[in-house]
């Protein structure tokens, strides 16, 4: 009994934090308070190492959002872990995740960032690897490798923090805009979050992640380790207005929605269909950001958390009954077996298309008609919709294979719906992904934003959303033959399959020759050179002298002086001669 217990304590102690940050968050809001607080740990001649806490509504709203749904996952945990030996060890590297989270969100100092961001990514690369295989090594390697280079900019900004004398870089935002160093120091943050939330050219890791338990996907793929990235650019927004780079971060973060979505809908595995659709949501969000909209990003990454949490435990629950098999051409039918899941999949999927008041309607309904006010060329404006008409496409197509084809695994089946800790865990993240959307607009917005719009361009989203729902319609009737006949020749499908051939260059390519030439240089200089001229070479020199003074401290001086004087003697005769 011990094993359930540790599952049902966390879901309570998380929870109950979540509503204290809940009713503290309505506080700071209705009063517009900041709190900063630094605790000095050491302090010794002129120098003293400080932690710092930033609270206002951002942060605690964003905590009280990552508290919600690790409680919840946890919870769902005890349920589809339940065969699981180590449950406990799986819930503390859960736990330690949120904790690391948690850090991240509250501090306004870059070294303790770096500790949350670091710590993310190391227990990611443990969770990733949970399930001991081939696979999952290779997925927790890429996912680590890729997130190092994250790490390596966050280092190198801390350095170059150095020159205004602290980290904490809450208080050099608004006065240090156009100081080149500034420049560098956001280029570089930029960089690192465009590794940590999977943007062109870092997005291989994400599917790759998918290797971990689901209950884990579910906490990383919704409002942990891809939103860090989104959250560290949200606080740095104020350096981020004026800046060359940022133009062209909204053309990356465009084409990765671009790319996941059509990547998408070439898929068969349903957690990397879902994953796919992550980082097309991440994807709108950098780009949202990169137009200078810190607010809707915010926005739309707490519902986007919601609902996404909730499709991954859903399509947890679905696996988990399907024996392990995650080919949605083998499923198909499960809403006449198991209708309590089938409808929060379907709820959880249409708040992703942006269906009229589900939660993600709110936001990227409001995100697309600001775009189409926006002053942007029109190739941004056509990736946004192609992108938006794309998620359409393979969330319908997610509904035929899964809801509306016929059941193709077996003739005996064990789809059953009474499940009733994943159930409950489930109803919670339901009823938030209705009503979060509605809720966060009133908290967050204290004036709505006034969007004037002639009618066609205002009815352009139902347009493409149409357009979408049609195509997946008519997709998902063909077999593959006639989809990749249908839609392109084989060479181009499979690079559209292949995510550009992003996994190949990331892997095989980049990943491999790096690590060779680290191979060499290791070989050749901290094996060989720096071996000889340092440590190996000294302790050689050492040796050779160590073994002359013992020479001479064993009485064999008078040796040598004899034959000293013996080979002078005769050099001498010699001579005479």
């Amino acid at each position: 009994m011990q094993k359930y217990s540790i599952c049902s304590i966390c879901f309570f102690f998380l929870f109950f934090f979540c509503m204290i940050n809940f009713f503290m968050c309505i506080y700071f809001i209705i009063n517009n308070l900041i709190i900063f607080l630094e605790w000095e740990i050491i302090s010794f001649s002129s120098m003293s190492i400080v932690m710092s806490i930033l609270l206002d509504w951002m942060s605690l709203m964003f905590m009280m959002f990552v508290l919600l749904i690790s409680s919840v996952v946890i919870y769902y945990s005890k349920s589809y872990m339940s065969s699981e030996l180590n449950l406990s060890r799986f819930i503390i590297l859960v736990l330690l995740f949120v904790f690391s989270m948690i850090l991240l969100i509250i501090s306004p100092n870059i070294i303790s960032i770096l500790l949350g961001w670091d710590g993310l990514g190391l227990v990611s690369y443990c969770l990733v690897i949970y399930y001991q295989n081939i696979k999952s090594y290779n997925a927790g390697m890429l996912t680590a490798l890729s997130n190092r280079v994250g790490d390596v900019f966050i280092l190198m900004v801390i350095g170059w923090m150095m020159n205004y004398g602290g980290w904490n870089y809450y208080f050099y935002l608004d006065f240090m805009v156009n100081d080149y160093i500034m420049i560098m120091i956001s280029t570089m943050i930029i960089l690192a979050a465009m590794t940590k939330s999977a943007q062109i050219p870092f997005s291989s890791w994400l599917p790759a992640a998918m290797a971990a338990p689901t209950p884990v996907s579910a906490l990383v793929h919704s409002s942990t380790l891809v939103t860090a990235g989104v959250y560290l650019l949200i606080r740095f927004n104020l350096l981020l207005v004026d800046m060359l780079f940022i133009k062209f971060l909204l053309l990356l973060s465009g084409l990765t929605m671009f790319m996941a979505g059509i990547s998408a809908n070439y898929e068969f595995d349903l957690k990397k269909i879902i994953a796919l659709s992550t980082l097309s949501q991440l994807g709108l969000m950098m780009s949202i950001l990169s137009m200078g909209m810190p607010d809707l990003a915010f926005f739309h990454l707490l519902t986007h958390a919601m609902f996404k949490a909730l499709l991954f435990m859903c399509a947890g629950v679905i696996i988990h009954m399907m024996g392990d098999v995650q080919d949605i051409r083998y499923m198909g039918g499960i809403s006449n077996y198991i209708p309590l899941t089938s409808l929060c999949f379907n709820v959880s999927n249409m708040a992703l298309c942006g269906i009229p008041f589900l939660a993600g309607f709110y936001s990227k309904d409001l995100i697309l008609e600001m775009v189409s006010l926006s002053n942007l060329n029109f190739f941004i404006f056509l990736l946004y919709y192609i992108s938006t008409g794309l998620t359409m496409f393979y969330s319908f197509r997610l509904i035929m294979y899964l809801m509306i084809n016929d059941y193709n695994l077996l003739s005996v089946y064990s789809l059953y719906d009474e499940d009733f800790i994943m159930l409950k865990s489930m109803m919670i993240l339901l009823f938030m992904s209705i009503i979060s959307g509605s809720f966060l607009m009133w908290l967050i917005f204290s004036y709505p934003y006034m969007i004037y719009l002639p009618f066609n361009m205002k009815m352009m989203v139902i347009y493409v959303s149409i357009l979408g729902i049609l195509m997946g319609f008519i997709i998902s009737n063909m077999n593959i033959y006639s989809m990749s006949k249908f839609l392109m020749s084989y060479k181009i499908s499979s690079f559209l399959c292949m995510m550009w051939f992003l996994p190949g260059l990331s892997t095989y390519s980049l990943n491999f020759y790096f690590l060779n030439l680290s191979q060499v240089l290791f070989k050749n200089i901290d094996m060989g050179w720096s071996e000889m001229y340092s440590s190996q070479g000294l302790y050689f020199i050492l040796k050779k002298y160590s073994v002359f003074y013992n020479l001479i401290q064993m009485s064999n001086y008078k040796i040598y002086l004899f034959s000293f004087v013996l080979w002078m003697f005769m050099i001498f005769m010699m001579f005479i001669l």
